[in-house]
């Protein structure tokens, strides 16, 4: 056999094992793809899709890659879920509302706002991870550049999905929701790995079983805020253990702070008596109102609070939308049930059409 034949012959045994060590790594991947569904079909053409995550990745080879910046973090997810691929995503920034309560037949619950000015689709996102708990959890579609899930491109930018959600609930009754604040980004740098605060969603629902479980994974990683903006984050359980994490925007080193709370908008729970309704309120934040008017949607129905009821309470904190406002313009609102494992969501205002999903 000549050179030239010996060299075609390698170069083709070579591109064989390349494309069949892609379709090994991409087959479950191209699976989770496969499960991707469109349940509306608004005029405005920003819908609700489902997606089911076939494919395992690894949360914590992200977090402990190494990244110290919004780039690094965004370049860490689509290593583990594009890997060889040339793609890039934008990261979430974002406004909202939420709150915790119980009905009359003592299911515990937690309605969420999600607010930002740019229009955007919304991904369910279904995860069962090896080691970890199932969750159903919400992303905007807009963050990864797919409002419109009709091209084999779009469809793919979906396996970041998992680690750019922004609220979601897990099998144990555990519900997170993240928040924007007016304040400096957080950095901490104690030494720890460091989380992104996009990954910190995905952490809970994947690994505690409890609010307190929450905590503790929370603690042992330094928070790095992406995007330029700052955060902060309402966790709750089965048992109505609601709280406010936060990253004190009065301490030099951003000292980590937890405050029970019943609800959360836009400003430090910490520092609510520094925050007035209505106004800008420099670091400290804004939406003080919107966090009365669900207080005083609750306060009014107390011992009998029913569906309804918490529904009034989410929809009096909607907001329209605003070209002005990073936190206006309500894209979509979901009712938490930590007792049943369930979320109910009705997408950009369409309050006739509620969407269930579960654990299944």
């Amino acid at each position: 056999m000549s050179n030239t034949k010996k060299f075609v012959l390698g170069l083709a045994v070579v591109v064989l094992i390349a494309i069949l060590g892609f379709v090994v790594l991409y087959i479950t991947r191209f699976r989770t793809i496969g499960t991707i569904k469109k349940l509306t079909d608004y005029n405005d053409h920003y819908d609700l899709y489902t997606m089911d995550v076939k494919y395992d990745y690894s949360l914590d080879d992200i977090i402990n890659s190494g990244y110290q910046d919004t780039q690094g973090f965004a370049d860490a997810v689509i290593a583990e879920s594009l890997p060889l691929l040339p793609v890039s995503i934008k990261v979430p920034s974002f406004g909202c509302s939420a709150y915790r309560t119980e009905d009359v037949a003592g299911n515990i619950l937690m309605g969420r706002n999600y607010d930002f000015r740019l229009d955007t689709s919304c991904l369910m996102v279904r995860c069962e991870p090896k080691d970890g708990y199932r969750s159903v959890a919400f992303a905007a579609l807009d963050n990864i550049n797919a409002n419109e899930l009709e091209t084999p491109d779009k469809k793919m930018a979906c396996l970041t999905a998992p680690f750019v959600c922004l609220d979601g609930i897990n099998e144990k009754g555990v519900s997170i929701a993240t928040l924007t604040l007016s304040s400096e980004p957080t950095v901490r740098n104690t030494g720890k790995a460091k989380l992104a605060t996009p990954l910190l969603v995905r952490l809970v629902l994947d690994k505690a079983a409890s609010t307190d479980e929450a905590l503790e994974l929370i603690k042992q990683y330094d928070i790095l805020s992406v995007n330029g903006r700052d955060y902060h984050f309402i966790i709750n359980d089965a048992a109505g253990n609601s709280v406010a994490v936060e990253w004190d925007c009065e301490s030099e080193t951003r000292e980590p702070v937890v405050t029970p709370t019943r609800a959360i908008t836009n400003f430090f729970v910490m520092h609510i008596d520094k925050v007035q309704p209505g106004i800008e309120n420099g670091m400290y934040g804004k939406g003080k109102e919107r966090y009365q008017a669900i207080l005083n949607v609750l306060d009014d129905n107390k011992e009998k609070i029913t569906r309804e009821v918490a529904w009034n309470a989410i929809r009096s904190a909607v907001q329209e939308p605003n070209p002005e406002d990073v936190t206006s313009n309500t894209q979509w609102s979901v009712l938490y049930d930590n007792t049943n494992c369930t979320a109910e969501i009705v997408i950009r205002r369409h309050w006739g059409d509620v969407h269930i999903f579960e654990m299944e």
